[in-house]
């Protein structure tokens, strides 16, 4: 402790950096914006999703909080590898399907790890991977655009759960008390 006050949650830096990131992404793929969302997604995937997820990971690392060392590690290096596959010279051809299947294993994983902590982890945890796993199929071989539209919508409203969360645990920490449930 220092001054009194022990460290800051990070998790909610972490939630509205992964919930704005898949928000910007997802809109994008379910086409929202009739694809014009290119560069920012891909700002806010090195930023935001990706940079700012790791630091948080490291912070819950030092909070002694596994799970979100894990889950904000894991995220933010999957925000940090859209980015470089979109911007590099590199374009890994037909591994998308295999690429997203992969993180939604790990999302998979830490829904598991979060079901009994509340009804909000749990529900967060299966979007995330219901979102990754749509994105799996929609990528997959020569890929599907109705799966990536599908999928787009679903990480939407993943996103907002994310963001919902975020928004809990500032505002309920600040005013020590339960207002958001």
């Amino acid at each position: 402790m220092e001054n009194g006050r022990m460290m800051a949650n990070p998790a909610p830096l972490g939630l509205a950096a992964f919930g704005t990131t898949l928000f910007l992404a997802s809109s994008s793929d379910a086409n929202l914006w009739n694809r014009a969302g290119g560069a920012p997604v891909l700002a806010m995937a090195l930023i935001f999703g990706g940079i700012v997820c790791i630091l948080v990971s490291i912070l819950e690392f030092i909070r002694g909080d596994a799970i979100g060392l894990v889950f904000f590690g894991t995220f933010g290096a999957f925000w940090l590898t859209i980015w470089y596959y979109s911007t590099s010279q590199v374009q890994p051809v037909g591994i998308g399907g295999p690429y997203f299947m992969s993180f939604a294993v790990a999302a998979f994983i830490f829904w598991m790890a979060v079901m009994r902590r509340s009804m909000l982890h749990n529900i967060f945890g299966f979007f995330v991977t219901l979102t990754m796993a749509v994105q799996a199929y929609g990528n997959w071989g020569s890929g599907n655009l109705n799966a990536i539209k599908i999928a787009g919508f679903i990480g939407i409203v993943t996103a907002l759960v994310a963001l919902y969360m975020a928004a809990k645990a500032l505002i309920n920490d600040e005013n020590e008390k339960t207002i958001l449930p």
